[in-house]
């Protein structure tokens, strides 16, 4: 962080400071590694730095999961220059008297459970990096900060609860490089000031309550701005030139409308940009022989119209284009033939026409690894040109889009593909066991359409699901931010795509059993192959699917019972084989303890505690049992003859009491 702590070896701690330091472990609930209450230098333990005269200068334990208090023991380290507690699990209320340590120089509280306010008088005149993120801190932010703290460089304050105003005296911290205000109850505007700080290179807003418009005049040094997920409304200032630095821009999640200004259009030092979820309108006019150093272009849910420019690829360095959820219609340029950055494209929600030469056209850029067509080329027919060539490509998410045809045999050459998604269309026949040849593919999603014949067997195979494998999707660098839940817990957001390793062939007409070799797709999280008409037993090798966490079977033509081997999938938290015609015992015990009543139901002949009692269901099939033999015998036609009558008549006697034993015993039982 640029800051510096002078360190001498084989210093002596200081009588005071160590005293205090054990005062602080005692306070611990637990032992604090590396620390020896028995050893009189304090210097020698983990985390502690000494000057030449054994004063304490720096305090750093992060990531050792304290819990205990440091309102006393804290409050007599008079030489402390640097306090780090980040990613503990600290809990209680911010300890107030170390905002009155004159020589601290860095104090870090992250990711803990602090809570109260912070105090009205700051006094750390040598403060250069202070970090609250991450706890429960409430109320207004102090204008102290900047009063008594003015060569502070780092302010993180962060996903917390903190409301009201930014202060206006942080016009004072001349010195501030990186402030931190993301994920809080800020209310009120951008106060122009922040954008003329000199030194201030990365302002992060995102997920307040600001409002307003922005407004800057001068010359401002910044490099990153994020002020998505507020309520600024109006249109975009064209006040761009007053940031030459400026490389990350976010401001998604907002009231903005009109079109985006030419100095944003024309800016030759913005990488990001991300404008999602907002009502920009007009058309999107990009000058590309000047933005050279555009990335990340990210303008999706707005009102944009028109065509998609056909200058995109001159933009040198553009890798992310993301163009959905808006009125953009007509076909892919000829031009994106020389798209040669292109990595991840997506025009889902589009009014796009014509996959066919879309696809021929897209094929030709070779960087391509990401794909997303999602509810765009409505009623089309799925191109069938088998010399398609994808060779880089990662991901094809083409769902939504009501697409005939068959599945088409160029998919056959993605060796590179890890997720297909062809879901919710109106494709038919049958699935091609060249899929099951796809040596990479992790993810796949047929369903909602209407295929039909059995499972090819070759997708038991795939060899990406029969070893444990977490690297899915694509690896660009998308922008990550975070955002406090409702629950009050920290999400974390990012552009990447990530899904669980899946086979999803439910809703169609699928037919035949259920392979055994299943069980060898090891790495597999989801199997959903409910609403087919797949019959047979449900196999027992499903028990070897250690990662699963989802199966559903439901809805078929299934009999037999349900193997106890998959009561030993510990990871499974959704099962359902409901309306099949299963029947026997439900397996107890693990998982199967969780599932809900409806994920059984439909089967009659399935018994265990969270359908029916396996005691009633037995003496429901004993009573239906009666009244068909007595409808035989008595429905026999006398021509029959004497012999039939009485050999039935034999039958039903000698049957009888055997059900009467089992009822006695079943009393006793």
């Amino acid at each position: 962080m640029g800051y510096s702590v002078q360190a001498q070896l084989n210093s002596t701690c200081n009588s005071n400071d160590s005293m205090a330091l054990k005062g602080f472990m005692d306070g611990m609930e637990s032992p604090i590694d590396g620390w020896n209450s028995n050893s009189s230098n304090c210097c020698d333990w983990d985390g502690i730095t000494c000057d030449s005269l054994g004063k304490v200068v720096s305090l750093e334990l992060s990531k050792k999961r304290l819990v205990g208090s440091l309102v006393d023991s804290l409050s007599s380290l008079d030489h402390l220059q640097t306090l780090n507690l980040s990613r503990n699990l600290l809990k209680g209320v911010l300890p107030k008297l170390i905002f009155h340590l004159p020589y601290l120089q860095v104090l870090d509280l992250s990711a803990n459970e602090f809570s109260g306010s912070l105090p009205l008088v700051v006094n750390l005149p040598l403060i250069q990096v202070l970090d609250l993120s991450d706890n429960n801190l409430v109320g207004p932010i102090s204008s102290g900060l900047c009063m008594n703290s003015m060569g502070i460089r780092v302010l993180k304050l962060g996903v917390n609860y903190f409301d009201g105003e930014i202060p206006l005296e942080f016009e004072k911290c001349s010195f501030l490089e990186q402030l931190s205000l993301d994920a809080n109850l800020v209310s009120g505007i951008i106060p122009e000031y922040l954008f003329k700080l000199p030194r201030l290179y990365r302002l992060s807003l995102q997920d307040n309550m600001l409002s307003g418009q922005l407004q800057n005049s001068n010359p401002s040094s910044l490099v990153y701005l994020d002020i998505s997920l507020n309520w600024i409304s109006g249109s975009l200032p064209d006040f761009f030139d007053t940031f030459p630095k400026l490389s990350y821009f976010a401001a998604h999640s907002n009231f903005l409308n009109g079109s985006i200004p030419p100095t944003l259009l024309n800016s030759g030092s913005i990488s990001s940009l991300i404008l999602r979820n907002n009502s920009l309108s007009g058309k999107i006019g990009l000058n590309c022989s000047l933005m050279i150093n555009l990335k990340f272009l990210d303008l999706v849910d707005n009102k944009f119209t028109g065509a998609i420019p056909d200058n995109f690829p001159s933009c040198p360095a553009l890798q992310v284009l993301d163009l959905g959820g808006n009125n953009i219609t007509g076909q892919i340029p000829e031009s994106f033939k020389r798209f040669d950055s292109l990595s991840y494209l997506s025009l889902s929600m589009c009014n796009l026409k014509n996959l066919s030469s879309s696809l021929n056209i897209l094929q030709h850029c070779s960087n391509l690894s990401t794909l997303v067509l999602s509810r765009s080329f409505q009623n089309e027919e799925m191109p069938s040109d088998a010399d398609l060539q994808f060779k880089n490509l990662k991901t094809l998410v083409i769902p939504s889009c009501k697409l005939t045809g068959v599945i088409p045999v160029w998919l056959n050459g993605l060796k590179m593909l890890r997720i297909l998604d062809l879901s919710l269309n109106q494709l038919t026949g049958r699935i091609p066991p060249f899929i099951g040849n796809l040596p990479s593919l992790v993810y796949l999603d047929l369903s909602n359409n209407f295929l039909d014949g059995r499972i090819p067997k070759s997708i038991t195979q795939l060899p990406d699901l029969q070893f444990h494998d977490i690297s899915l999707g694509v690896s660009l660098e998308f922008p990550i931010f975070m955002k406090r839940g409702m629950n009050g817990s920290v999400l974390i957001y990012s552009y990447g795509i990530r899904f669980p390793p899946t086979l999803d062939l439910s809703n169609n007409f699928l037919r035949g059993p259920i392979w055994p070799e299943f069980g060898n797709l090891i790495n597999l999280h989801v199997l959903n192959l409910k609403y087919n008409e797949l019959s047979g037993t449900i196999p027992s090798n499903l028990g070897n699917l250690s990662c699963i966490e989802s199966i559903d079977l439901s809805h078929n033509d299934l009999s037999g019972e349900i193997p106890p081997s998959l009561a030993r999938l510990g990871m499974l938290s959704k099962f359902s084989v409901a309306y099949n015609n299963l029947s026997g015992i439900i397996p107890s015990g693990g998982q199967f303890t969780t599932f809900p009543s409806s994920s059984f139901e439909g089967n009659p002949g399935l018994c265990g505690e969270f359908v029916l009692s396996c005691h009633k269901n037995h003496d429901s099939l004993q009573a239906q049992l009666y009244e068909d033999m007595e409808a035989s015998i008595f429905s026999v036609p006398v021509w029959t003859g004497f012999g039939t009558g009485f050999l039935i008549a034999v039958i039903f006697l000698l049957v009888f009491p055997r059900f009467r034993d089992t009822q006695d015993i079943d009393k006793f039982e």
